[in-house]
């Protein structure tokens, strides 16, 4: 017998859209968000979508502009650092512990997550693709079965998705990313334990250098445009 499934509150849906959004890069950092317009494009109230914006705020998503108004943040360069140098440490060892207990549900799931990938690098589609990222390596913290690792990485991943987005939305470096997220499984599974840490310290870093380039082409290409502020094209009839 399956167990109830609890329904999403409306604050719940709206604030994954507006995080969906907001991760894929379809709201841009500087953005403002105009609650009416929301509301009207979801066909919800807008007490779900204060509701929403206020857990954004929370997150770090957005912020307030003075104005009554609040702006998608802009890409925090030091908390970046921050993240990624706890990830270079945390995610090898990760991979670590999941190469001491492997299953072969272990081996259908990764099938599974890697076959998504796959599917979403033919289709071209960025969403796809950073919900495959995410999936990849929420699966590697699964593996380790280390539960502060799960909730510690869950805490930050809102912005490390964010984050992927900007290296995925690269057709160059799609390619290269998921081929690391084959060899680290291949490994694993061959118990090349530490070739796969290895793999994964690369990844990491490598993932941060890009995630610092497309920061400073973004401060770059603001600081050569007129100052404006315009309603993201998600809300645009």
């Amino acid at each position: 017998m399956d167990m109830v499934k609890p329904r999403r509150s409306l604050v719940e849906q709206t604030y994954d859209i507006l995080v969906d959004a907001i991760c894929t890069g379809e709201i841009q950092p500087g953005e403002r968000l105009n609650h009416d317009e929301i509301a009207a494009k979801l066909n919800v109230s807008r007490q779900p979508v204060n509701s929403a914006i206020s857990i954004l705020k929370a997150n770090g998503l957005v912020e307030d502009t003075g104005r009554r108004s609040v702006v998608v943040t802009r890409f925090d360069r030091h908390l970046f650092h921050s993240i990624y140098d706890f990830r270079v440490i945390v995610e090898p060892f990760a991979v670590r512990q999941a190469g001491r207990a492997l299953t072969s549900a272990d081996r259908e799931m990764a099938d599974r997550v890697l076959q998504e990938a796959d599917s979403a690098l033919r289709l071209g589609n960025l969403g796809a693709s950073v919900r495959a990222d995410m999936m990849f390596h929420e699966m590697i913290y699964s593996w380790s079965r280390n539960r502060v690792i799960q909730t510690s990485m869950r805490t930050n991943w809102h912005h490390i998705r964010r984050s992927m987005a900007e290296v995925l939305s690269d057709p160059t470096t799609i390619a290269p990313v998921w081929e690391q997220h084959h060899d680290i499984v291949q490994r694993l599974f061959r118990g090349e334990t530490e070739e796969a840490a290895a793999i994964m310290e690369q990844h990491i870093k490598q993932s941060y250098e890009a995630i610092i380039a497309a920061i400073e082409t973004e401060a770059v290409e603001r600081t050569a445009l007129i100052p404006h502020r315009r309603t993201s094209p998600l809300f645009d009839d």
